[in-house]
């Protein structure tokens, strides 16, 4: 009987070494949604436990409308960096409001305050020994009268991509990748990637609803498919945690 107390618990404590954690810091477009069975928008963090296996736990820390410096002056960096353990994972995805310049509790400089703040995440979750990964923000579906796509977060995805560099840190280039996602479905046929509506379309939305910013359910799915290929790419240890592997034709 004590035999067989000690495999118990051999095995217990095996498999709960063998689990990971993915921390989610971000904003909008990677959060949670509240009445997630009724509301249409879907962050693409949210839907991201649907490609992995039991042994990963995604908890998503994303909030709508949050910069590097409001996640951080909220305290909202604090509940995660103080319970970080080894082996954790944080995905870190800004950009979006940091670019607001007529909202100093959000603004951020690109090339100093949001830099700094990302080089913070970073470092400090290396301190507890967590596994940081970078992500670009995603391309808004913004196509101009000629049916070009108009980035709109240029300086603060640069400095994304050499904070990645500077400090060995894996990336993954989402403004990239929904870029040519965008581009695949056309100015038309994207808008199903979004939240376009007409009056009366959507009980949710019964006014209707035009943004170009926030996914729809298919949109979330497909950026956590681009997501899962990119950490196939990096040959991150996470491809152990993935339950759905995407064809690499896709990369």
């Amino acid at each position: 009987m004590k035999n067989k107390f000690l495999l118990i618990l051999l095995i217990t404590i095996s498999t709960f070494a063998q689990k990971v954690t993915i921390y989610g810091i971000g904003d909008s477009t990677m959060a949670d949604k509240v009445k997630p069975n009724e509301n249409p928008e879907h962050g693409w963090l949210q839907v991201f436990p649907s490609f992995l296996t039991k042994d990963a736990i995604v908890i998503n820390k994303a909030v709508n409308g949050r910069s590097t410096k409001s996640f951080i002056n909220e305290k909202r960096w604090d509940s995660v960096y103080n319970v970080l353990r080894p082996g954790d994972y944080v995905f870190i995805q800004f950009g979006h409001n940091d670019g607001k310049t007529t909202d100093s509790i959000r603004y951020t400089n690109p090339h100093t305050s949001y830099r700094y703040n990302l080089i913070r995440f970073v470092k400090e979750a290396r301190e507890k020994g967590a596994i940081p990964i970078l992500f670009s923000s995603v391309m808004r579906r913004h196509f101009n009268e000629q049916g070009v796509l108009i980035s709109t977060h240029i300086e603060y995805t640069q400095e994304t991509r050499l904070i990645a560099q500077e400090f060995n840190v894996p990336f993954i280039d989402l403004e990239y990748f929904t870029e040519l996602l965008e581009l695949a479905y056309g100015p038309e046929k994207s808008k199903k990637l979004h939240l376009h509506f007409k009056p009366g379309e959507n009980s949710y939305y019964p006014e209707g609803k035009e943004d170009d910013t926030h996914y729809s359910l298919l949109g979330a799915n497909e950026v956590a498919r681009l997501t899962v290929n990119q950490i196939l790419f990096l040959k991150s240890p996470l491809v152990k945690k993935l339950k759905k592997i995407i064809n690499k034709e896709s990369l």
